[in-house]
């Protein structure tokens, strides 16, 4: 029996410890001596205050001097924290009952320590997504901390007091949706409807009923009245987005909606009154279309009253960076990874990259990135090829072969291990060479020479 409950003892996930009434410790478990880095042999016979638990309260330094717990006596149950062996922090779960005999005498107390630094380390990382998501939420959802999405940020402050018609320019994945949602919220109309059409996603027959709605009859198929778009965002804001790919004959009866803030059903000649605000989006150049013939002038000096311009991603300063390492954290909280960061080297790729795709690239980028890291730092190894990949060569290094080993080591040699100045020796950026050096075995260089 006493070897079934030593293996049973053994066997728990949880460090225990028995100590005797004047607080010294009796015995542990294999999990105790895993959790605090001490051995069996080095807890037993010493005090239970050597772990440094905050949990504890004492009165008195000395051994034989009792605890709250054999005072009170009972169960205590605290989160709380221990120091390990190395003198790190160890936040645990403590439960501790106090053992008495069968007349009732103290004769120690049995301490049942859980190790919470997974889950402190998960409240960490929810609570920082929270305030993340509080400030995404003050901002609209467009995060950054450039100058660039600062200005934006107090354009669209301004912006959203009015009621003209508002064109939001800019490339594809820079977040002209955000920008929309985020000029309705902070108008005086946030509580009523904000109705996005995509011009670009459907033909010219269905766009038109999109809009405007139709009436039974109107065309085959069309077996019951439906309300349009127009209609839907009555006293609230129409978005209407990638604008530039309107079809002529629809370009005509939006500008008469807007001047004169009715409209017609298609198969009605009834004219139904629309109070909304017009915001369009496009990353076409509009007044480059209306030279071409294939944007109306009047249509578009009327949606262009206030233009607002989202930055792409290569123009935000530093923000490339930021939201990679957002991206990060919340794909890393979803899948359940231990991801710890971005090395050097993938974070001056990803620095350096021209992002054409911009803030959506980015996120498609890093969630690619998750799939291949399982563990650690996200390397450059594990970004898609054309991240960090041409445009690091250099002009020096276009149109021939990469150097060979001999001149790296000689570079490494003449810039006494520092990677930035090696690199610039040979023409190229830090995150080329360390790409030749890993494929050359060069990556592992003594502490003395590293970069």
């Amino acid at each position: 029996m006493d070897q079934l409950l030593s293996y049973i003892f053994d066997t728990l996930a949880d460090g225990v410890l028995v100590v005797n009434s004047q607080g010294r410790i009796i015995d542990a478990n294999r999990a105790a001596e895993e959790l605090t880095g001490f051995s069996r042999e080095e807890l037993k016979g010493g005090p239970c205050r050597a772990l440094n638990c905050t949990g504890c309260k004492r009165f008195g330094k000395e051994v034989g001097h009792h605890c709250s717990l054999f005072a009170a006596g009972g169960e205590k149950v605290v989160r709380c924290t221990i120091q390990g062996r190395g003198g790190e922090t160890i936040p645990v779960l403590k439960r501790a009952r106090v053992m008495t005999d069968e007349g009732g005498h103290v004769m120690g107390a049995v301490e049942i320590l859980t190790d919470m630094r997974r889950l402190v380390e998960l409240e960490n990382r929810v609570d920082h997504l929270c305030r993340e998501v509080s400030g995404s939420r003050e901002n609209h959802g467009i995060e950054g901390e450039s100058s660039a999405v600062r200005q934006l940020l107090d354009f669209i402050e301004s912006v959203a007091t009015s009621t003209a018609p508002v064109m939001i320019q800019g490339e594809s994945g820079t977040g002209k949706e955000l920008v929309a949602h985020a000029i309705h919220e902070g108008s005086m109309g946030k509580g009523a409807p904000f109705i996005k059409v995509n011009c670009a996603a459907l033909n010219e027959n269905l766009l038109e009923s999109e809009l405007f709605g139709h009436v039974k009859g109107a065309f085959t198929g069309a077996n019951r009245d439906r309300m349009g778009r127009f209609e839907a965002a009555h006293g609230g804001t129409l978005f209407l987005d990638e604008i530039g790919d309107l079809p002529p004959a629809i370009q005509v009866k939006l500008l008469r909606v807007l001047e004169e803030k009715v409209i017609e059903k298609v198969g009605d000649h009834t004219p139904v009154p629309v109070d909304v605000r017009i915001i369009t989006a496009t990353h076409r150049d509009l007044s480059l279309l209306v030279q071409e013939g294939r944007f109306r002038e009047d249509l578009y000096f009327r949606i262009n009253v206030i233009p607002v311009i989202c930055p792409p991603l290569r123009e935000r300063q530093g923000d490339a960076l930021l939201l990679a390492n957002r991206f990060l954290q919340r794909f890393a909280l979803r899948d359940g990874k231990s991801v710890q960061g971005i090395s050097p080297e993938a974070a001056e790729a990803l620095s350096g990259y021209p992002w054409p795709g911009n803030v959506r690239e980015l996120r498609n980028v890093m969630e690619y990135a998750m799939v291949l890291c399982r563990t650690g730092q996200i390397d450059v190894d594990h970004l898609p090829a054309h991240v960090g990949a041409e445009h690091d060569l250099g002009p020096v290094q276009r149109g021939r072969q990469p150097v060979g080993k001999a001149d790296i080591e000689a570079a490494l040699a003449r810039a006494g291990g520092v990677k930035n100045e090696a690199a610039k020796m040979l023409g190229v950026s830090r995150v080329t060479l360390w790409k030749w050096m890993k494929k050359m075995g060069l990556e592992k260089q003594p502490p003395a020479a590293r970069g």
